[in-house]
């Protein structure tokens, strides 16, 4: 039986949808409302809540699989690239959910008013949880300010600060607190990250990256696969093709000249790696997605 607290929500998704699309006037918050399944979805979490409030959603983080559907929140606590799809949708029943930007300033300020905060083992950078009815009021709450434009400033940061408040007392306190934590392992692991998408086109030097996590190699790889489920080879090999990907859509530029510009030495094993990941060599793909516009969803 549907969960009565997430009927306010469905409406105001709903609502906020049609009058403004993914993109609503506050912040960090992006809306999601889908009316068939979907094929492979590829796109980069960063530090989030996603809620879904209808349909069903599975997420690939590597080669781990994070399913949520109506009244599950996925956590995000690190930047990651993922696949995923949505399986349920339909005209009369779309898929619905949206995403709440998380801050780690905000999450560290907190902190200081809880005990218990030391560091943890770094746990996966995704999670799935139940939804807590006691969310539903402070994020109805934010929706309802899109209808109020001149309250934002004032009030989003309030309810804000409580959602990430009751967030951390509950069950995705853990992965909430590793995000705030400036020494934790997953914020060292992000530090490494950062590092990564920087400069996504260089050669990757993981002793470099494993002295800005304040970690021997072995350690830092051994916990950068924990939290990601890829090796820093693999998390580089990703942000490259998205850019790719990106760029394919954003400009008409020559494959190679894209291949050369995301790092790749050879326009054969570029080409061979875009269509491992994507299905279709990088010209091809690009032409597709041009004519049918698949909007990423985030959420």
């Amino acid at each position: 039986m549907e969960n009565d607290h997430l009927a306010p929500l469905k409406h105001l998704i709903a609502r906020q949808w049609q009058a403004h699309g993914r993109e609503t006037p506050i912040e960090g918050l992006l809306l999601t409302s889908v009316t068939a399944p979907t094929g492979p979805i590829h796109a980069v979490y960063r530090p989030s809540l996603c809620v879904v409030v209808q349909g069903v959603k599975t997420s690939m983080l590597g080669d781990r699989a994070y399913r949520y559907d109506a009244g599950k929140c996925l956590i995000a606590s690190m930047e990651v690239p993922i696949r995923a799809e949505i399986s349920h949708a339909t005209p009369d029943r779309p898929y619905l959910a949206f995403s709440l930007a998380l801050d780690p300033g905000t999450i560290s300020d907190l902190l200081l008013a809880l005990d218990g905060t030391d560091d943890a083992p770094a746990g996966a950078a995704l999670a799935v949880h139940a939804f807590g009815p006691e969310l539903a009021d402070p994020l109805c709450r934010l929706l309802a300010l899109c209808d109020r434009p001149r309250d934002i400033a004032i009030l989003a940061p309030l309810a804000r600060r409580e959602i990430t408040w009751l967030l951390l007392n509950g069950p995705m306190g853990p992965a909430l607190r590793q995000i705030g934590l400036a020494g934790s392992r997953m914020a060292r692991i992000g530090r490494a990250i950062a590092c990564i998408r920087e400069g996504f086109a260089d050669q990757l030097n993981v002793r470099r990256l494993a002295d800005v996590a304040g970690m021997s190699p072995a350690t830092f790889h051994r916990h950068f696969k924990a939290v990601t489920a890829m090796t820093p080879v693999q998390y580089q090999k990703q942000l490259r093709l998205q850019e790719a990907r990106r760029l394919l859509l954003s400009e008409h530029a020559d494959v190679a000249r894209i291949g050369y510009a995301i790092g790749y030495e050879s326009p054969s094993q570029f080409n061979r790696e875009y269509r491992r990941l994507f299905g279709s060599p990088p010209g091809r793909d690009g032409q597709e997605i041009r004519r049918s516009l698949t909007p990423q969803v985030g959420g």
